[in-house]
């Protein structure tokens, strides 16, 4: 009995030992825990940078082969441009060079066979001088310069003298284009083009303005010294390359501003400059009345030296009605002086009337001038409203200003 009771019974100090073993265990598993759900997400992120780095790898091999690739263009040899001349069959073709000699060449497998026509621009390789690629038909960045792209502000409103002018100009270039069906039932075909003549400032350009603002017709402005080029054939392709362009966006009309520059009467030249204005303008006839169509292209020409125009230019079939610009009458005058007042602060001293019988000779650019220069006397005066006087001031200093400044007629001879 005394053996049994020798036997040491658990203390308290053990038995919290096991609870704190057991409590310490709990917390590593928990840290553990936590340890695994930080690596979970540190892998989850590593895992995302890592597609996003072979995304932005793949991005940059295929930059590295597009700038390979424009490197291996850069270095490769230029093309040189030529022209197809005539073409035997699929494989041999005779081009035409820009240097000038003609080449039997071959082509190359990927060009249809329907892009090979005469005429065609085309590229060849340096060396074997086989076709590469055909080029797009394409004209002188010159010739589109010359479309008008906005249309003028000016209006038939805004011309004053003309009406009979304005009633010619319309049946010639308007009507044909929004009507053409009454000329088919009368059975005449429309004129091909209008000559405007006549001196200086009396509103040729201004009538072409008025037309450009009142039709949906491209307009295509060109100033006659344009087409004079320095080299042998420039011009004349200038020249076929604006009607090119004026058939291809047609309804369309096109405006040869000063055309006694290219179309003064040939005559024996010794220059190759002469010589190479004529060759232009035997091009403008050819395409004015040539063996191909027009088609709805009508021209306006503008000139004040009808005189020194070539015979063949002012012929019907390529300037079918020629109309005169005069300068303005009495009647004239005063609508033109209504036109360039209508906006003016004017006093009620001022009679349009006689102010048109004083500016006897004068054209439209010379009332024009003279109101802006009555306004100029107004506003010097300190004045709100333009009065008889400013406008009488103004007729003597154009005046002045013309006859000191005008050496010669218009109508006088030409020079080089």
């Amino acid at each position: 009995m005394m053996r049994k009771m020798s036997n040491p019974p658990h203390t308290k100090g053990e038995s919290l030992t096991k609870d704190e073993l057991i409590q310490s265990l709990i917390e590593r598993v928990e840290e553990l825990e936590r340890k695994t759900l930080e690596l979970r997400d540190q892998n989850q992120q590593l895992e995302s940078e890592k597609r996003y780095n072979e995304t932005q790898r793949i991005r940059y091999e295929r930059e590295i082969r597009r700038l390979k690739s424009e490197i291996e263009q850069l270095r490769s040899p230029p093309l040189i441009i030529a022209t197809i001349s005539d073409v035997f069959d699929r494989n041999r073709v005779v081009v035409r060079s820009s240097a000038g000699p003609r080449f039997l060449v071959r082509t190359s497998q990927f060009i249809d066979s329907e892009q090979l026509k005469p005429g065609a621009r085309c590229t060849l390789n340096q060396q074997s001088l086989a076709i590469v690629d055909i080029l797009p038909s394409n004209f002188d960045i010159r010739v589109y310069g010359m479309e008008l792209v906005d249309r003028p502000q000016e209006s038939y409103e805004d011309i004053g003298g003309l009406e009979q002018q304005i009633i010619e100009i319309k049946e010639a270039v308007e009507l044909p284009l929004k009507r053409p069906d009454l000329f088919k039932s009368i059975g005449i075909k429309p004129p091909k083009g209008v000559l405007l003549y006549g001196p200086p400032g009396t509103g040729k350009t201004l009538l072409a303005r008025a037309v450009a603002h009142s039709t949906s017709a491209h307009f295509i402005r060109v100033i006659g010294s344009e087409l004079v080029q320095k080299y042998i054939g420039e011009g004349a392709r200038l020249v076929r390359e604006l009607f090119e362009l004026a058939k291809e966006k047609s309804p369309s009309i096109i405006f040869i501003d000063e055309i006694d520059s290219i179309g003064a009467t040939r005559m024996d030249m010794d220059t190759s400059g002469d010589r190479e204005v004529q060759r232009t303008m035997m091009q403008l006839l050819a395409e004015m009345d040539g063996f191909d169509e027009r088609g709805e292209v009508k021209i306006i020409g503008a000139t004040n030296r009808i005189d020194i125009l070539d015979r063949a230019l002012l012929r019907p079939g390529r300037f079918d009605r020629i109309i005169e610009i005069p300068l303005p009458d009495l009647k004239g005058r005063m609508a033109i002086f209504e036109i360039h007042t209508r906006d003016m602060s004017i006093d009620r001293s001022v009679n349009l009337k006689d102010l048109a019988m004083m500016t006897e000779g004068k054209n439209g650019a010379d009332i024009r001038a003279i109101c802006t220069e009555a306004g100029m006397f107004a506003i010097r005066a300190e004045r709100s409203k333009v009065t008889r006087e400013d406008f009488v001031k103004a007729i003597e200093k154009v005046g002045v200003d013309y006859h000191k400044h005008h050496t010669a007629s218009p109508f006088g001879a030409m020079y080089a």
